[in-house]
């Protein structure tokens, strides 16, 4: 199945002309004549600052979390790419912790299961933010690549992608794995079954320090999110915060 592509109006305050500087970045990417083995050194002529904003927020909450046992997980991750950075984040501040899994769930063929707290548009809808057929796969074998690049590469496949319906497979996920820690949950679904369906889940594998990352906490597009987030966990129990890379994004601190 193909993908859809991401960008829209309702999601960008982008002006005409920086649309169009954009999307001459992109075509400059594509001629750019150099080995790949150059390429992959030069990465940064190409990344935009709102795409950079991404690292710095991952950064942040791996910092958070270094003194927090536990794992990564992910609901919503689409083609990886957090998950691919949070490894290698892994890599750069605990090189040799290799009891922190990095998990992640998705159906990899896009939203389907719209509830009446839900608002359909441009940027939710249904089969939006699919993948490609069997793309799981790739995912994992690149996972796998990272992990056996980095240090302790010989002690690989500790990474998880669960594919499906959150709201069967987080469930699932803990009924199989009742010793999971929760050191960190990045939140990227946006509806609010799923939403709700992995806090649940999640709740009672949370200790003090884990962190939530609620990825359109504050958009009125995404309602069901923070609807979700009100009913699991109520008022009490921990402290939240605004990203200070990017406003919409909620960073849940469990006390």
């Amino acid at each position: 199945m193909g993908t859809q592509n991401a960008f829209s109006a309702t999601e960008s305050n982008a002006s005409a002309l920086q649309v169009e500087q954009r999307n001459l970045l992109s075509k400059m990417f594509r001629n750019f004549n150099i080995p790949d083995d150059e390429l992959m050194t030069q990465l940064g002529l190409f990344v935009r600052s709102s795409y950079l904003v991404k690292f710095l927020v991952l950064n942040d909450l791996y910092m958070r979390i270094v003194n927090v046992p536990g794992d990564i997980l992910e609901f919503g991750t689409r083609f990886g790419h957090n998950l691919v950075v949070f490894e290698n984040l892994r890599a750069i501040y605990e090189p040799f912790n290799k009891t922190r899994r990095v998990i992640g769930f998705d159906t990899f063929d896009g939203y389907r299961g719209f509830s009446e707290k839900d608002i359909k548009g441009d940027v939710f809808s249904e089969e939006r933010y699919t993948t490609f057929e069997n793309y799981e796969n790739f995912l994992a074998e690149l996972l796998k690549v990272h992990e056996q690049s980095n240090v302790l590469g010989h002690i690989a496949g500790q990474h998880r992608l669960v594919k499906g319906d959150v709201c069967d497979t987080a469930p699932a996920y803990f009924r199989d794995h009742p010793e999971t820690v929760v050191a960190l949950a990045y939140l990227d679904m946006g509806l609010y079954n799923p939403t709700r369906a992995a806090l649940k889940a999640i709740q009672p594998h949370l200790i003090p320090g884990s962190v939530i990352l609620l990825d359109e906490f504050t958009w009125s597009e995404s309602p069901g999110e923070a609807i979700a987030f009100k009913e699991v966990f109520g008022r009490n129990g921990y402290a939240i915060e605004k990203s200070r890379f990017t406003p919409m994004r909620a960073i849940v601190t469990i006390r």
